[in-house]
């Protein structure tokens, strides 16, 4: 069409100029079909056909804003198209949030302006929200997504019985137009949004995680069975007389990764990393494959997880638990006693009978804290892990020594209570058990990324391509203000250049913020059917190969793996080679839904963990700049809250970007990245899951000023002043649940 078809055309036209045979008509009209589904090609009026880039349109994916307007983003772009377009409210035509559509571009330039003309595809056929009642007995749901801006009518016959001010599943049976709202259905009630574990189902309806597997993919999971059987042993290496352990988190109920080692006559180290061969029980077109292809990976949120496998295989038969058979995928690597380079490694399918299930803390007791009672314990175990240990200082040392970068920061993590409440937040730190584990797993991921890729068998590789140059200098220019450089010019940068960085301000107020903004310099990781390295790992070759329990990239690895040590016939090359982009997409896009799913719910946790802390007052650090404020993560609790720009009313504050900083025009009192604060818990805002806080010395200085005019007290009073009383048992529960009713 591109060559030969000047203008929007007909089917009919289309056949003639394009001269498809009568044969092939029926074919050509599918693919049609699919191309504007796909929006390669865009329908107009008249029924004709055309390019969306010859008709000034772009296709792209919609993002709304709470506030009525949205921008339309392009993921596949050319080089001199623009990223996304702004879209105001008056031009959405009825798309919602996630919506893929076609834009008009009717305003070019730095933030180019559109309109949809169309709706593609919608995001979802189902939302989730609150139910509320009108007046008829009729009712309607109020998305929990700000970004759904529209409300779903539901009629009173279609409520399933629901009851105001719940949380509910809603299916969409009529999508809005100009001249009516979405109607809809509830299909789910889900209860009480303060009732124990109506959090976490709110958010797998609202990222549309499916958290029941099928009766298909169940059944297949039964019919294998709980044991492994001896035909399926046959042909395996066997691993069982060699002495073997999993070491993983005291709450972890699925293993899919076990160590051997073994100090050589020569002095380097056989190491053995075995991996539960996953991709024997589940084969390509299987109710178990393509429920797993689906959801690409588990999901974990802090009270319970959502399995890519049906329990059966995910912590039973593909799980190396110990003292029984299990099939493994091994690989075993000759490292190096001095440099830690893998000079020789084999790959097998093999069978292995775990001795042992360790604990980090176990480990880390053992090695670290020389614990006599655990060292007697494992007695028979404990040179083995002291072989580990030496082993992974060498690892270690060759992985800093390319420039690897380590961020070393501590992370929150949530402690629930019986009713799934968080009655604690503390740091999670890796000890030494973590960090040998995590260098075992990095080195077998590199050795088979290496051998597929020069054996030149079609796989998935995790690559992480260089940061955008201009993106290199503004974050150059910044810590520049901050007394640090990169030592390198944005075009010639390098990951030791980071990690130089990352040493120097070890231990420093800045530490974390600035490590953040070092993130977000640099690329996304993802998956893709090229090895294109590594930047932040400084690999030239890696991929996913250890958690085929639950992550889908490492299934397709090994079923590479298993092809390329039986041959891979041309047709199936082939084969892979069309395939492999699309999972690489799809697999990148459902890793990110899971993130940011784990990431919204711990947020949610922890602002109603803050729920009855108002007026309270800690300690934190500044974590982000704004011209409407700023990010403060308290120290105590790791929990993140703002500090609005219009609360500071000791003087005017304004946003110097460069520097990430808020000055005051008369003060000269300067906020940047990484001070230390300390704030007062203004108000916690449950509709919006975001906890307002205000600089305690400009609270004090405010209050002294209007008890000095004599003006009345400022709302938020501190405990010292007695202006706070205790909450009575149930009262922090009800003001949220009234809170999140006052939309």
């Amino acid at each position: 069409m591109r060559e030969r078809v000047d203008h929007p055309a007909t089917v009919k036209e289309l056949l003639q100029l394009l001269r498809v045979p009568k044969d092939a008509r029926a074919a050509f009209k599918r693919q049609l079909k699919q191309l504007v589904a796909a929006g390669e090609l865009v329908e107009i009026r008249g029924e004709r056909y055309g390019l969306p880039d010859l008709m000034n349109l772009i296709v792209g994916t919609v993002s709304t804003n709470p506030r009525g307007f949205a921008f339309v983003d392009f993921d596949d772009t050319e080089q001199d198209s623009p990223k996304s377009v702004f879209i105001a409210g008056a031009n959405l035509n009825q798309a919602m949030h996630g919506d893929k559509v076609v834009v008009r571009i009717e305003r070019e330039g730095a933030r180019p302006e559109g309109r949809i003309v169309r709706v593609l595809e919608r995001a979802s056929q189902t939302i989730v929200g609150r139910y509320d009642l009108v007046g008829s007995g009729n009712g309607f749901v109020v998305p929990f997504d700000r970004r759904l801006i529209m409300d779903v009518q539901i009629a009173a016959a279609d409520a399933m019985g629901a009851a105001a001010g719940e949380m509910v599943s809603v299916e969409i049976i009529k999508f809005p137009t100009a001249s009516r709202p979405a109607v809809g259905k509830i299909v789910e009630v889900l209860g009480p949004i303060d009732a124990p574990g109506v959090d976490t189902k709110v958010i797998i309806r609202k990222y549309n995680i499916s958290d029941v597997h099928s009766p298909e993919s169940i059944a297949e999971a039964k019919k294998l069975g709980g044991l492994v059987k001896d035909k399926d042993i046959a042909g395996r290496t066997d691993f069982r007389g060699v002495t073997t352990v999993t070491i993983d988190g005291e709450q972890a109920r699925d293993f899919d990764d076990a160590i051997t080692i073994e100090k050589m006559a020569n002095g380097n180290f056989w190491l053995g990393v075995h991996i539960a061969d996953v991709s024997h029980y589940v084969r390509e077109g299987t109710a178990l494959d393509q429920e797993a292809y689906d959801r690409s990976t588990s999901v974990y949120f802090p009270e319970r997880a959502v399995h890519m496998f049906p329990s059966e295989l995910s912590t039973g038969l593909c799980s190396l638990n110990p003292h029984v058979d299990r099939l493994v995928q091994s690989c075993l690597m000759e490292v190096d006693r001095r440099s830690g380079n893998v000079v020789r490694y084999e790959m097998h399918d093999g069978v292995i009978n775990s001795d042992s299930r360790m604990t980090y803390n176990e480990v880390h007791a053992i090695l670290t804290d020389r614990d006599a009672a655990t060292i007697a314990r494992y007695k028979t175990l404990v040179p083995m892990f002291e072989r580990m240990q030496e082993l992974f200082g060498i690892l270690n040392g060759r992985r800093r020594r390319r420039g690897s970068i380590d961020f070393d920061l501590k992370e929150s993590q949530i402690v629930l209570d019986d009713e799934g409440l968080v009655s604690a937040i503390v740091a999670s730190e890796r000890n030494i058990a973590h960090r040998i584990i995590e260098e075992f797993m990095l080195l077998a991921n590199e050795t088979v990324a290496r051998h597929l890729e020069t054996n030149a068998v079609p796989t998935l590789y995790r690559i992480h391509e260089e940061p955008d140059a201009m993106k290199v200098e503004v974050f150059e220019e910044f810590i520049g203000t901050l007394g640090y450089s990169l030592g390198s010019g944005p075009d010639a940068i390098e990951p030791r250049h980071f990690q130089r960085l990352v040493d120097k301000m070890h231990g420093t107020p800045e530490e974390k913020p600035i490590a953040f903004l070092m993130l977000r310099t640099m690329q996304r990781a993802r998956y893709d059917e090229h090895n294109l390295g590594h930047f932040g790992l400084a690999a030239e070759f890696y991929t996913h190969f250890t958690s085929p329990i639950r992550r889908y990239p490492d299934l397709v690895v090994h079923r590479s793996l298993r092809e390329s040590r039986q041959g891979m016939r041309a047709d199936r090359q082939a084969e892979l080679i069309e395939d492999l982009p699309t999972v690489a997409k799809h697999t990148s896009l459902r890793e990110r839904r899971a993130s940011d799913a784990e990431r919204e719910l711990v947020q949610w946790k922890k602002v109603r963990f803050m729920a009855d802390k108002v007026g309270d007052e800690f300690e934190g650090y500044v974590t982000g700049v704004s011209a409407f404020g700023l990010f403060i993560e308290l120290i105590e609790h790791f929990v993140e809250g703002m500090i609005h720009v219009s609360t500071m009313a000791d003087d005017y504050y304004r946003f110097v970007e460069k520097a990430h900083l808020l000055r005051g025009e008369r003060n000269g009192r300067v906020y940047r990245l990484g001070d230390k604060v300390r704030v007062q818990v203004i108000r916690v805002d449950m509709e919006r899951r975001q906890i307002d806080l205000g600089l305690a010395e400009i609270l004090d200085a405010v209050r002294a000023s209007e008890r000095n005019r004599g003006s009345r007290r400022s709302r938020v009073k501190t405990k010292k002043e007695g202006h706070r009383t205790k909450q009575r048992p149930g009262q922090r529960e009800r003001a949220f649940q009234k809170a999140t009713k006052k939309r």
